[in-house]
C-alpha cells in the first residue's frame, strides 16, 4: 500500500512546489535609507486596506478574453477598445506581486499572459498590439512601449514568483519581449526610448520620447535578466534628459511634460502632438512619473530619482499648502492648474504619495495623502485611475519587490 500511494505524493510534492509563492504578499520590504511610509497607520491595517481593493479591482477588471484561458484587463472607457496593452502590463503586475494573499494569483496571471501572446503587434513578433476591439481582434496593430516594458518586467517578477520551470517558462518568454523591445522600441542612436514600434529612423518622431515611459526600475531589471549593457544607456540617457528638461523647463515645480521632441535638443511637445492639447504639459501621461521615477529611489536608493521627486515634493506641498484636496489633475510646467481640471484623479494622487516617500520631511503630508487617495471608492473611477492607485497601493504600503 505504501508504495502505491508514495508515488503520487512525490508527484503532489513537487506540483506543489513548483507553484508555490516564494515572494507571496505581504512582503514588507525595507526600502532605501530615509525613505518612508505612513505612520499613523499599523502595517496589518495598510496591508488590509491593499487587499480590500485588491478584492475589488480584480473582481472588475480582469475579464475572459474570447479564447477559452486567455484573460484580458478591461479597458472600460467610451469608444471600442477592449483592452490595451498598458492595462495587461498593469494587470500582471498586480497579480504577481499579490500572489501569496490571491491563491488563484498564478492562474490569473497565466491567463493573461495567454491574452497577451494571442495580440502580437505587427513588427516585433513578442511585442503587443496597443488596442484590442469587440471580438478581442486588435483594433491598432502598433505596439505602445510603456505595455510591453510592465509585460516583461511582470514576467520577471513572475519568474522570481513561481520559477520557470513549469508549463511557463516566464524567463525566457521575458528575454524574447526584450530582444523585441531593444530592436524596435529604443534608438539605436540615442538610446531613448521611442514611443512605440512605428518610429521609424527617417520619421519626425524617432528622437521623441513619452516621459512615462521612463522606468528606472524596469530597466535595471532588463539589464540584470539580459546582461545587455544597452540598457544602462537608456537609464542614464533618461535620467539626465529628465533633469535637463527639469531645470530648463520647470525650476520651480520640477514638472515632465507628457511627451518630450528631440531628445538631442529637447524640448516640451506642442499642443495636439499626439493626443490633446496639452501633450506639452504634465497631463494624463507624465502623472506617472512622480510613481516610476519615486520607486527606483525607493529600492535602489538612486541620488538622481530623490533629486527629481524632491523638487516635485517641495512645490506640490507648496501649491496645495499641505491639502491634499487641492491636488488638481493636471499642470503647466510652471506649476498652474490646467483649465477646468479641478477635481480628483487618482492617477496624479497615487504617484504624489509615492514620490513623498523618498523623503522624511513628507510624513504628515504622506499620512493625508494615503488617507485621501483610500477613501475613493471604486465605482466612482475608471480603469486608469484604479489601476494606477492599486500599484501605489502596494508600494506605498511597503509591498512592492523588484526582480
Amino acid at each position: 500500500m505504501i508504495r502505491r500511494i508514495w508515488p503520487f505524493i512525490v508527484l503532489l510534492n513537487l506540483s506543489v512546489t513548483l507553484h508555490a509563492q516564494r515572494m507571496p504578499f505581504p512582503r514588507h520590504v525595507k526600502y532605501a535609507p530615509g525613505s518612508i511610509k505612513p505612520n499613523h497607520l499599523s502595517q496589518q491595517q495598510l496591508d488590509k486596506q491593499v487587499t480590500t481593493f485588491y478584492i475589488q479591482w480584480k473582481k472588475r477588471y480582469v475579464k475572459h478574453s474570447c479564447t477559452p484561458g486567455e484573460d484580458y484587463i478591461w479597458f472600460e472607457r467610451p469608444g471600442n477598445k477592449q483592452s490595451v496593452s498598458e492595462g495587461q502590463g498593469y494587470g500582471m503586475m498586480i497579480t504577481a506581486l499579490m500572489a501569496g494573499y490571491d491563491p488563484s494569483a498564478k492562474a490569473t496571471f497565466d491567463a493573461l499572459f495567454r491574452h497577451y501572446k494571442s495580440h502580437p503587434a505587427k513588427s516585433g513578433q513578442h511585442l503587443m498590439g496597443w488596442a484590442q476591439g469587440k471580438g478581442c481582434k486588435n483594433t491598432d496593430h502598433s505596439s505602445a512601449t510603456d505595455g510591453d516594458m510592465d509585460i516583461a518586467y511582470a514576467l520577471l517578477l513572475a519568474d522570481k514568483e513561481w520559477g520557470s520551470s513549469g508549463l511557463m517558462n516566464y524567463s525566457h518568454e521575458a528575454r524574447l519581449l526584450l530582444a523585441d523591445i531593444m530592436r524596435y522600441e529604443i534608438n539605436p542612436k540615442t538610446y531613448n526610448i521611442l514611443i512605440s514600434n512605428g518610429a521609424e529612423y527617417d520619421s519626425a518622431d524617432y528622437y521623441d520620447t513619452r516621459s512615462s515611459d521612463f522606468m528606472p526600475l524596469h530597466l535595471r531589471a532588463f539589464k540584470a535578466a539580459t546582461g545587455d549593457a544597452r540598457w544602462d544607456k537608456v537609464l542614464n540617457n533618461t535620467y539626465r534628459l529628465f533633469i535637463t528638461m527639469q531645470n530648463r523647463y520647470s525650476p520651480d515645480a520640477g514638472l515632465l511634460p507628457d511627451f518630450i521632441r528631440n531628445v538631442k535638443h529637447p524640448r516640451p511637445a506642442k499642443a495636439y502632438y499626439l493626443e490633446s492639447k496639452y501633450d506639452g504639459a504634465y497631463n494624463y501621461n507624465a502623472c506617472r512619473v512622480p510613481w516610476r521615477i519615486g520607486v527606483d529611489y525607493l529600492l535602489n536608493g538612486d541620488a538622481r530619482a530623490k533629486a527629481i521627486t524632491g523638487k516635485i515634493n517641495r512645490w506640490l506641498r507648496e501649491t496645495t499648502k499641505g491639502n491634499p484636496d487641492n491636488i488638481s489633475a493636471g499642470y503647466s510646467l510652471e506649476g498652474n492648474d490646467l483649465p477646468q481640471r479641478y477635481f480628483e484623479a487618482l492617477s496624479f494622487i497615487g504617484p504624489f504619495a509615492v514620490s513623498a516617500m523618498t523623503e522624511s520631511r513628507n510624513q504628515q503630508w504622506l499620512n493625508s495623502v494615503w488617507d485621501y487617495l483610500i477613501r475613493f471608492k471604486l465605482k466612482d473611477y475608471d480603469y486608469y485611475d484604479n489601476s494606477i492607485k492599486m500599484l501605489d497601493m502596494i508600494i506605498i504600503s511597503g509591498n512592492y519587490w523588484g526582480p
